[in-house]
């Protein structure tokens, strides 16, 4: 449809023109229909000859990215079994200790909290687009609970589909995690199952869309959101998982601990070599003698559990089984010898050397997993912190991608569709090694431009202007910019120093010199020091109290010490202010007092 027929869509419709083949973005087909007899009207035939040339390259560029869009394809269809084997794998990596935590840290470290509680910033020069958003994705999507688990997904799978519940009215008003193993992404050029039967695939189609292949459902691009680790673009249109790189190692390393732990228990167990003397016995005599001799010492008496008989020619044969051998020197020595087990248990160098490769195939520091204790008073440490901060913050773009997406969408439904750029996504850099270190460059360049820009002799090595454009890397405009920005601030700078010849009296603390300042009304007074001229801010010349009755030309403000009472009351905690319970009268106590000293008296007698 054209853009003068918007006014006929629905919301969902347009919605689809946003992200759909026919996108704000002008990413559709680059097609070129031409007619010979309506190419050009001229009478050159050199102009006509040059036109007709560049319709055909054009129309011939057409039909290559047909071409590409379609290798494009049939690379996404290979890569489909491999894409469902290596999902197998990450499900049983998830049960190796070392990459389960290199997950959980991917996880907790790609959304650390900031010091307000929030993991996802908004920045957006409108309040009300930022509320909107953080309503959200803090309230609708609860991003605090549901983004570690969104990010974990995306490093150990590359891919993570969520799918948004949609209102025309209120936006995105809810999400759910789909199986990532069962959704498929088909990207523009991709036809679905109608087009592998020679079906004409319909407009609608030529954009980007998912399919759950288990449930036979297809959803548009704005249905779905689709987080993946862009690295390996061998994989495309998916995401490249972080495990990727580590599945032949992490099954190097299973068959070498099989291998170990087979070692171990069948040659840990020492073994004893008994000498039996046959003397000059018949060698076909010897062998069931030396038999019999070690029946005596390995039988056992094993019962049977149905008869309750005792068997006695069960024998079964143990790892630790013992060595029999016949001997015919009667003066051999050490008729017992024992064998030693494995001795080298200890050494498991190829073990390490594995488990060193998989380490550094999931970019996670050894310290990190507990593996070693950091040396060098932890700047070796700080420096691998900033390098696998990195490696989150590579993470971390990938989820804001979509998570713009997200906000986008929700703010189209909404209506601000001249506010769909008024807003900015951050996550929390996880290395505080790293902020110091930009702190310390901004430091180190702002000392240099200092020294560039101060004078010696009267001349500077180098005007403003150039040490900020070369030194701090400022443009052209943003220099102007800054200009025009310190101006205003010099400015609003004299205002403020004139503030106590301008406003000489705020009347903030009316009610505070009403309640404790002195006759005189001056605070300087008991100082010795003489009060400030003309103003009564800080205690100035306060005149006497008015005369019981209405307040005339109306008071700075109503407290319960600004009604009339009586010198002997004292308030009391209440609701009210000007209730009169809310007060005790000790007039009528005072006036008591003799009475009661007189009784007082007159027991103290008796």
């Amino acid at each position: 449809m054209e853009n003068n027929d918007n006014g006929n869509l629905t919301v969902w419709q347009k919605l689809s023109h946003a992200f759909g083949p026919n996108a704000l973005l002008n990413q559709d087909y680059p097609t070129y229909k031409f007619d010979r007899k309506d190419l050009l009207k001229t009478t050159s035939k050199q102009e006509y000859d040059k036109e007709l040339l560049q319709a055909q390259q054009t129309y011939y560029l057409a039909n290559q990215w047909t071409k590409i869009e379609s290798n494009m394809y049939t690379q996404s269809v290979y890569y489909e079994p491999t894409r469902l084997a290596s999902f197998y794998d990450y499900e049983s990596m998830e049960y190796t200790p070392e990459i389960s935590a290199a997950l959980d840290i991917y996880g907790e470290e790609s959304t650390t909290v900031d010091e307000n509680g929030y993991m996802l910033q908004i920045y957006s020069e409108s309040k009300r687009i930022k509320s909107i958003l953080a309503d959200l994705f803090n309230n609708v999507m609860d991003v605090n609970t549901n983004l570690p688990m969104w990010v974990r997904n995306t490093c150990k799978y590359g891919d993570n589909f969520v799918y948004l519940k949609l209102d025309s009215d209120k936006g995105i008003v809810g999400c759910m995690q789909l199986p990532n193993i069962e959704i498929e992404r088909l990207e523009r050029g991709m036809p679905a199952q109608a087009a592998k039967q020679n079906i004409d695939e319909p407009i609608e189609n030529k954009g980007l869309r998912f399919n759950w292949k288990a449930k036979a459902m297809e959803f548009n691009s704005w249905e779905i959101a689709h987080f993946r680790l862009l690295g390996d673009d061998r994989k495309l249109p998916y995401g490249t998982s972080m495990l990727e790189k580590a599945r032949r190692i992490w099954k190097q390393l299973l068959l070498s601990e099989d291998a170990m732990l087979i070692y171990r228990t069948s040659r840990a167990p020492e073994r004893r070599v008994f000498k039996v003397f046959v003397g000059n016995m018949d060698d076909k005599d010897v062998e069931p003698y030396v038999q019999r001799v070690a029946n005596k010492f390995k039988r056992d008496q094993v019962v049977d559990s149905k008869t309750g008989n005792v068997d006695l020619r069960f024998n079964q044969m143990a790892v630790d089984q013992d060595y029999f051998i016949p001997v015919r020197d009667a003066a051999a020595p050490n008729p017992i010898d024992t064998l030693p087990g494995a001795t080298n248990l200890s050494e498991i160098a190829d073990i390490e050397y594995i488990q060193k490769k998989l380490l550094t195939a999931l970019r996670v520091p050894k310290a990190f997993l507990g593996f070693e204790e950091p040396v060098g008073g932890g700047k070796d440490l700080s420096l691998m912190d900033i390098r696998f901060a990195r490696t989150i913050n590579r993470i971390q773009k990938c989820m804001i991608a979509e998570l713009n997406k997200i906000a986008i969408i929700h703010l189209f439904l909404l209506g601000f569709e001249d506010e769909l750029s008024n807003f900015t996504l951050g996550l929390t850099n996880p290395s505080s090694q790293a902020d110091l270190l930009k702190v310390d460059l901004w430091k180190e360049k702002i000392l240099l431009y200092k020294d560039a820009v101060t004078s010696i002799e009267g001349i500077a090595p180098v005007s403003v202007s150039w040490a900020k454009k070369h030194v701090l890397g400022f443009s052209d405009e943003e220099i102007k910019l800054d200009l025009q920005q310190q101006r205003i601030e010099k400015a609003v700078g004299a205002e403020l120093t004139n503030t106590a010849t301008i406003i000489t009296h705020s009347g903030i603390f009316d009610n505070v010199d009403k309640l404790y300042g002195n006759k005189s009304g001056s605070t300087a007074d008991a100082g010795g020091a003489p009060p400030p001229p003309g103003g009564d801010e800080g205690g100035g010349e306060m005149p006497p109290p008015p005369p019981p009755g209405p307040e005339p030309g109306g008071a700075a403000g109503v407290t319960p010490e600004s009604f009339k009472r009586n010198n002997l009351k004292i308030l009391l905690e209440s609701n009210s202010l000007t209730d009169e319970d809310s007060y005790i009268d000790l007039s009528k106590g005072k006036n008591s007092l003799g009475e009661m000293e007189a009784q007082l008296s007159k027991l103290l007698k008796d």
